[in-house]
C-alpha cells in the first residue's frame, strides 16, 4: 500500500472508517486488518532513511512487539532470501512473545501467508523461502557462527547481563549479520540503565543508528481505559513510572552509594548456592497513613555471599496488617529470624510482631547511626560482589540509588523504608555477630 493511500485512510477518522468497513465484503474486511501501514502509528513504521540499527526505546504497551513482528513479516514477504534472527532474553520468551504472542509473528500474519513454525528446529519458514531462527541471548555462543541478513532483538535491556553475557550475545549477532547488501537489526525494549543500552545509545549519533522514543500513553487508543488510568494514578511521577511507562532511562545520582550499573551487575536469576540462613528485615512505619513498611527477605549462602530473595513491603497499612505481611513473608521463605528496627515504637514493634503469630525469633535493633552510615558497609559488600539480587526489585533499587554518601536521601519518597529493611537484613547476615561465612573446600 502506498503512503498516500495509508495517509488517506488515517484521515478518514473513526466515522469514515466505519462507513468504509460496512461497504466491504467479508474477504475484503479480513484482508483489511492485515494492512499494517494503515493501522500503524508513524513511529511504529521502519524509518525511510537508510539505517543499520533501529532502536525502539519506549514504555510498556507502546506497541513495540507489534512493530517488531510487522517489520519481520514485511522483510520475509519481500525478501525470499532473508535469514532473520529472533533474539530474546530466553527461548521461552522468544516463542511466547515474539512468535506466538498476541502481537507476535503468527498472530499478525494473514492465514494465506502465515509462516510454518517448527519448534524442534527453532525455525519459522515462509512459503517464499524466507526463514527466521529463534535464539536466546542467555546463550551467546549459539549466535557464534550462524549468518543472518536481519535480526529482531526484543527487550534487550532485560537480557542477562551477568559476566557480560548480553554484550557477548549482541556482539556475536552483529558479527554474523553478513548476508545481503544491507543487513539490519531492530531492537525493541523498555529502557533500563544496563551496559548494552548505554553502548547503543552512545552510538545514536552514528547516521546508521536510528532511535525512536515513545511512552505507554502514545498507544492509549488501543489500551483499556481503566488500565491507562490506573497506571497514571499509581505510577505517575515515580521513578518506576518514568522508566516503564515513559520510556526514560534513569541516570545515577552523583555521589549515590549504589548505582544502577552496580545493581545490574549484582543481579542473578537464582542463587547458585544453597541458603544456610534466611532472615526477614523489617523497617516499621511510624503511622498507618504515612510511610511504607519495608519488608525484605535475604539469605546467607554456603559460599559466604548473600542473596536478596524478595521485597514484600506494604504501604499505608495498620500495625496488624504489616505484621501479618511480615509473618507471611517469614512463612513463605522459611525464615530463621525477623530483624526489625525498634527506634520508632520500641517494644510495641516486638509485641505487634508476636501478636501476628510469628513463632520464630524476633530481634529488635536500634539505629545508633544514621541511615547512610549503616548503609555504607552494605554498599561495599555489593561492590565486592558479595551480594546478589535474585530478581529485579524496582522500588527497592530506586531507594538504594537515592542514598547519598554525604548523608542525604534524595528519594523517591520521604524515607528509604525498603532500603533500610535490606540494610538490617544484610547487616545481620553478613556483618553481625551471628554471621558465619563459610568457605567452600577445594
Amino acid at each position: 500500500m502506498t503512503d498516500g493511500i495509508a495517509a488517506w485512510f488515517r484521515e478518514l477518522g473513526d466515522e469514515g472508517r466505519r462507513r468504509l468497513y460496512t461497504e466491504l465484503n467479508e474477504p475484503e474486511r479480513a484482508q483489511l486488518q492485515f494492512l499494517w501501514d494503515i493501522w500503524a502509528r508513524p513511529e511504529q513504521l521502519a524509518p525511510a532513511a537508510r539505517w543499520r540499527i533501529w532502536l525502539i526505546c519506549a514504555g510498556r504497551g507502546f506497541g513495540k512487539t507489534r512493530a517488531g513482528a510487522e517489520w519481520v513479516r514485511h522483510i520475509a514477504v519481500h525478501q525470499p532470501e532473508a535469514r532473520i534472527a529472533l533474539v530474546g532474553a530466553s527461548l521461552a520468551e522468544v516463542r511466547a512473545v515474539m512468535v506466538e504472542g498476541e502481537s507476535g509473528i503468527l498472530a499478525i500474519s494473514p492465514p494465506a501467508y502465515r509462516p510454518k513454525y517448527e519448534s524442534s528446529l527453532r525455525r519459522l519458514s515462509w512459503p517464499n523461502g524466507a526463514q527466521a531462527t529463534l535464539y536466546s541471548a542467555a546463550e551467546p555462543d549459539s549466535l557464534r557462527g550462524p549468518q543472518h541478513s536481519h535480526a529482531w532483538c526484543d527487550e534487550i535491556a532485560k537480557w542477562d547481563s551477568a559476566n557480560g553475557r548480553s554484550i557477548n550475545a549482541w556482539d556475536n549477532l552483529m558479527m554474523g549479520l553478513r548476508i545481503g547488501k544491507l543487513p539490519q537489526t531492530l531492537a525493541t525494549t523498555t529502557p533500563r540503565a544496563v551496559a548494552l543500552m548505554r553502548i547503543l545509545l552512545g552510538q545514536v549519533d552514528d547516521h546508521e543508528i536510528i532511535l525512536t522514543r515513545g511512552t505507554t500513553y502514545d498507544n492509549a487508543a488501543n489500551l483499556p481505559v481503566r488500565f491507562v488510568a490506573a497506571m497514571q494514578q499509581t505510577y505517575s511521577g515515580t521513578s518506576l513510572g518514568r522508566q516503564e511507562l515513559e520510556g526514560t532511562i534513569l541516570k545515577d545520582a552523583e555521589g549515590a552509594l549504589w548505582s544502577r550499573t552496580l545493581l545490574e551487575s549484582s543481579r542473578a536469576r537464582r542463587p547458585a548456592e544453597k541458603p544456610v540462613r534466611i532472615v526477614v528485615g523489617v523497617d516499621p512505619p511510624v503511622s498507618a497513613t504515612g510511610d511504607e513498611c519495608g519488608i525484605i527477605v535475604a539469605a546467607q549462602l554456603e559460599d559466604g555471599t548473600a542473596a536478596v530473595l524478595a521485597d514484600c513491603s506494604v504501604g499505608k497499612s495498620s500495625p496488624e496488617q504489616w505484621a501479618r505481611a511480615v509473618a507471611e513473608a517469614a512463612k513463605t521463605w522459611s525464615a530463621d529470624r525477623v530483624i526489625a528496627e525498634a527506634n520508632q515504637g520500641g517494644a510495641m514493634v516486638g509485641s505487634v510482631l508476636r501478636a501476628a503469630e510469628i513463632s520464630l525469633p524476633v530481634r529488635l535493633v536500634h539505629a545508633s547511626r544514621g541511615k547512610v552510615a549503616r548503609a555504607e558497609p552494605i554498599a561495599a559488600l555489593y561492590e565486592a560482589g558479595r551480594v546478589h539480587h535474585a530478581a529485579m526489585f524496582p522500588q527497592l533499587e530506586d531507594q538504594l540509588c537515592g542514598l547519598m554518601a554525604g548523608g542525604k536521601y534524595e528519594g523517591p519518597g520521604r524515607s528509604p523504608d525498603r532500603a533500610d529493611a535490606l540494610v538490617w537484613a544484610l547487616h545481620e547476615l553478613m556483618l553481625g555477630q551471628s554471621a558465619r561465612p563459610r568457605i567452600k573446600s577445594l
